[in-house]
């Protein structure tokens, strides 16, 4: 079997791996997030359920391919990205629910996590920054712009 060669792509081993430690909480979140959002989408009742159950489907389908990105940027980088349930849960900030919650309680959380998700781009922006990982920075860039775009949609459904 031959050794792979070393990864030369100008971003040294030191700040790649800061990089992908950065990504690897940014994909625990995204996918904390998606499954999250796809339970509610399950599991939406009341008079706001056909909304919101469409609503959920876009969001988590569009995390869904999201994590696929991040995944194989951390790859990328030279490094494994997680991919288990308690990979995930070590990594991530975004809280679980459980129990049966209604329609108001679950767009609270999808706010709090979407803005999870970006808080974590913002973080790792400035380390892929520092590194001069361009993909990383333009990577970060767009899940900011879909996360904060999904949390202001949701909020404004809590608006009375």
């Amino acid at each position: 079997m031959s050794k792979v060669s070393a990864i030369n792509i100008g971003i040294n081993e030191k700040d790649r791996k800061k990089v992908a430690d950065g990504l690897s909480r940014m994909l625990a979140d995204t996918y904390t997030l998606y499954l999250k959002t796809h339970n509610f989408h399950w599991n939406v009742t009341g008079p706001m359920f056909q909304t919101l159950h469409l609503m959920f489907m876009t969001q988590y389908n569009e995390m869904w391919l999201a994590v696929d990105l991040v995944a194989e940027r951390i790859r990328s980088l030279g490094y494994p990205a997680p991919g288990t349930y308690k990979e995930f849960a070590a990594l991530t900030r975004i809280k679980d629910s459980s129990g049966t919650i209604n329609a108001k309680e679950m767009i609270k959380q999808l706010v709090a996590g979407q803005e999870t998700v970006v808080r974590t781009a913002r973080e790792v922006l400035p380390i892929a920054e520092k590194a001069g990982d361009q993909p990383t920075v333009d990577l970060l860039s767009a899940r900011m712009e879909v996360h904060e775009k999904n949390a202001w949609m949701l909020r404004s459904l809590l608006e009375e």
